[in-house]
């Protein structure tokens, strides 16, 4: 979680990315608001923006953080954990 990443958004601008969600979708939200987040799927066609609500980010990311703790990746989920409580409280 040390590495930052982010994308340009056509409408919204620069996004950064919260967390990775699966294998091929990541969760960014806006960089200066913080208040937009995009359910962001990779695929062969290029990359799908998916616009969501903050509470259904604030669910993906906490499945997120429980899939960490079940797998024991306890420096992935400190981190993780800090970027739920910057955004999310």
């Amino acid at each position: 979680m040390s590495r930052e990443s982010y994308l340009n958004h056509p409408t919204f601008g620069l996004l950064y990315q919260v967390c990775e969600v699966t294998a091929n979708q990541d969760l960014f939200a806006t960089l200066y608001a913080q208040r937009l987040f995009f359910l962001v799927t990779a695929s062969s066609e290029g990359l799908q923006f998916e616009p969501i609500s903050r509470s259904d980010a604030r669910i993906l990311l906490e499945n997120r953080l429980r899939g960490l703790r079940r797998s024991g990746s306890e420096a992935e989920y400190a981190a993780l954990q800090l970027v739920y409580k910057q955004t999310f409280q």
